[in-house]
């Protein structure tokens, strides 16, 4: 499942002075189990952006495959990844192991302890929406997700 949003990116302005971060993180359910498919996927994107909008944080992208969760998000300097990646992770954890209790018999938690974070920096906002919308189309991809 992929959910890409019009990017466009902007300084955003606060108090304390300007700022334009994008945060691309990465997770993955444990063992990395393809368990992000149809409902609990629908679901798991709902809990993302149920938390990223209640936070303040602004989803420029997300992509929900079988093994792994990407969102491409923008938040305030005083978020950190670590931060943002510990509530969503725990937020979509909580609630889709209460929704779905056939997750809970395959895995006794559902995300990995690990993540990847890394902010989009200066990479134009058309290049992460490229990269978003041609995800399934490289060579490669294409017989693992079928």
């Amino acid at each position: 499942m992929r959910i890409v949003a019009r990017v466009t990116r902007e300084v955003q302005v606060s108090a304390g002075g300007g700022y334009d971060l994008v945060y691309h993180v990465v997770w993955c359910p444990r063992y990395r189990r393809r368990v992000l498919a149809g409902r609990v996927a629908g679901c798991c994107e709902g809990l993302i952006r149920a938390e990223a909008s209640e936070d303040g944080w602004r989803i420029v992208a997300l992509e929900i495959m079988p093994a792994h969760v990407r969102p491409f998000m923008e938040a305030h300097p005083s978020a950190c990844p670590s931060r943002i990646v510990g509530q969503l992770k725990g937020l979509t954890s909580r609630g889709l192991l209460a929704k779905f209790p056939h997750l809970r018999s395959r895995l006794p938690t559902l995300w990995s302890r690990s993540c990847f974070a890394t902010t989009a920096g200066a990479l134009a906002a058309e290049t992460v929406r490229r990269y978003a919308d041609t995800q399934n189309e490289r060579p490669w991809r294409k017989e693992r997700t079928g």
